[in-house]
């Protein structure tokens, strides 16, 4: 009975917390945990009105668009930074990554942002804004000669003994400029992007909520249609029409996106900020720091605690009262004195699960990392490695190197709908679980994949550097397809299901930063890619040859092929090490698992 009272009294609490009167809350149908707002933050709960598959819809829009956009020049940058600004090779496939991995990067301030003080909505307009403004400055440079340095062939100078001058000074400073609004843009879009469409389909509506993971699918469908035609079309532009009207369209393909974004305000529900989320983390951690000699009852209540009880004796919802199952990893201890303590002294027991629920991902979030140093490389060496190639598919065709990246995305998009219609209905009778295999199986199938993905890049381009080598002959450049395809398929496993994963294990008011751990895995990946380069350059070079695996200029003098035998290397050990972290995994307490689903999260 008193148990039930201070629940009660917890919940109470919460409600007048979050800004909601006595009266509303009786009159909403939504329960105390999720509070929904519309686009002019007045409260709404009405399904057939607002949220639902409808309003994630005009999201996905603009998730198309903004990857058409991002992609057209993320992918294809490495020519343009090479050709154009004149950079080497390796520094041109470092600019590059670094690019890519800030993107991601700051995805992680994006979801901070949008959790704590702006909300998702409003973090896409802004934001999406400052995305806009860049591609708009590259292509200002681009089509400007005084902005650039003057014209060299590159390839030719290297043959020729001489150099070309590369971008510096104010060229450099407009250059940079334009990538940083476009990393800090689309970083802080993209975790929002998916959280904002997920938020449309209610916790409390178990049919909305089953469609959860069909929307995940959707997400990476509109990421694969943006993909396929910024590799096919908008490459086709910058290469025929010049970089400064591929950058051109890039900027209006981003204009579409945000009104498409800007039609979906009258469908949306919203979750309003809750206030920075690092305060309550900092407050758990201090308070176990404080007590780290303090001896674990026996008892679960006192480890645990019926009430958590905030700074002057005020009641905050338990743990039990929000919906959380507590672990029994890392437990958290309450007191029992009667006294009321500061909350950098006595946190909640929902801030302690909070903060097991971080620490739990990041063996998970950690293991992908070698997956986008693959990704890193097929955007980088893999385009440049088709350079080399006979590019010919036509008397007067010829194929642009970076659309060869679009071969997956023309796969994917046949192979997506067929894993959601068919795959998924007889993994659901098999397994017993809405989306037929959880997210962790999900992405271990991923990892597995994709180390295959760098054998075949290692085979080919060994096969390639000694065709050039003895019959100074190029091969065809659809060579190189099959190690786009097996990452393509891995990607379709790995990526939708760790958006899956971490937006499932997210609580209330956590939902965009720990779904953009996913985007900084990215970055991870990226960083690596830069490190791995430098430290391999700098270590092959030290022998009898002089030489570095990467340090040429030119292919067929580098030893490419000996890298991705690396990457494959590193990408099976990595696979066997998430197998032991996903056993080791409790899944979060902020959701029952679904039926057939144990608690521990073996893969």
């Amino acid at each position: 009975m008193a148990g039930n009272k201070v629940e009660t009294a917890a919940g109470e609490n919460f409600k007048e917390e979050a800004g909601v009167s006595h009266d509303r809350r009786h009159e909403s149908p939504c329960s105390f945990e999720e509070i929904l707002v519309d686009w002019r933050g007045r409260p709404t709960c009405q399904p057939n009105q607002h949220g639902g598959m409808t309003a994630a819809a005009f999201v996905l829009g603009l998730q198309a668009f903004e990857m058409m956009a991002i992609a057209a020049v993320g992918n294809n940058l490495i020519t343009y930074v090479f050709n154009e600004m004149h950079f080497p090779l390796s520094k041109s496939a470092n600019i590059v990554t670094n690019f890519v991995g800030t993107v991601f990067l700051l995805s992680l301030f994006g979801g901070y942002l949008s959790d704590s003080y702006l909300g998702s909505f409003r973090t896409m307009l802004i934001f999406g804004v400052v995305e806009l403004s860049g591609f708009i400055l590259l292509a200002v440079q681009a089509h400007l000669p005084q902005l650039r340095p003057p014209k060299c062939d590159m390839m030719a100078s290297t043959a020729g003994g001489h150099h070309c001058l590369g971008a510096k000074g104010f060229e450099a400073w407009i250059f940079f400029l334009a990538l940083h609004l476009v990393a800090l843009g689309s970083g802080c879009l993209k975790p929002n992007i998916i959280s904002h469409g997920a938020d449309q389909f209610s916790k409390n509506d178990s049919k909305q909520f089953r469609r959860l993971s069909t929307y995940f699918n959707c997400a990476y469908f509109a990421f694969c249609s943006g993909e396929l035609v910024a590799l096919t079309v908008l490459v086709w532009v910058q290469t025929h029409s010049g970089m400064d009207v591929g950058f051109g369209v890039s900027a209006a393909v981003m204009a579409v996106g945000l009104l498409c974004l800007i039609s979906g305000s009258a469908f949306y529900v919203n979750k309003p900020p809750r206030g920075s989320i690092f305060t309550s983390i900092a407050q758990v951690l201090v308070a176990a720091i404080t007590k780290r000699k303090q001896i674990c009852p026996s008892q679960l209540e006192m480890s645990h605690g019926s009430q958590d009880t905030g700074p002057q004796g005020f009641s905050s919802p338990s743990a039990s009262a929000i919906g959380l199952r507590h672990t029994e990893k890392l437990r958290n201890i309450q007191n029992r004195t009667g006294t009321s303590e500061s909350r950098w002294r006595l946190c909640s027991a929902s801030q302690a699960e909070q903060v097991k629920i971080l620490i739990s991902v990041v063996p998970i979030f950690a293991c992908t990392i070698i997956f986008n140093t693959i990704l890193a490389q097929l955007q980088t060496f893999s385009v440049q490695q088709g350079t080399t190639m006979n590019t010919r598919i036509a008397k007067n065709f010829r194929i642009p190197p970076a659309s060869l990246q679009s071969i997956p995305y023309i796969m994917l998009i046949f192979v997506v709908p067929l894993y959601e219609t068919a795959f998924v209905p007889i993994a659901r009778k098999v397994t017993g679980k809405e989306s037929g295999i959880s997210p962790l199986q999900r992405v271990g199938i991923g990892l597995f994949i994709a180390s295959f993905s760098m054998v075949s890049a290692a085979i080919i381009e060994n096969k390639r550097r000694n065709f050039a080598l003895e019959f100074n002959k190029s091969l065809s450049i659809f060579w190189i397809a099959p190690q786009f395809l097996i990452f393509g398929l891995s990607e379709m496993f790995t990526a939708v299901g760790l958006v899956e994963f971490f937006y499932k294990q997210s609580l209330e008011g956590m939902q965009s930063f720990l779904t953009a751990m996913t985007y900084c895995s990215y970055s991870f990946g990226f960083y690596l890619s830069s490190l791995l380069v430098s430290s391999v350059n700098k270590i092959t070079s030290s022998g009898p040859s002089g030489g570095g695996w990467l340090s040429d200029n030119d292919l067929n003098k580098d030893r490419l092929d000996l890298f991705y035998w690396l990457l494959a290397a590193l990408s099976l050990v990595n696979f066997f090490n998430y197998l032991f972290w996903s056993n080791w995994f409790s899944y979060s307490p902020s959701l029952p698992p679904t039926a057939g689903e144990s608690e521990t999260g073996r893969c």
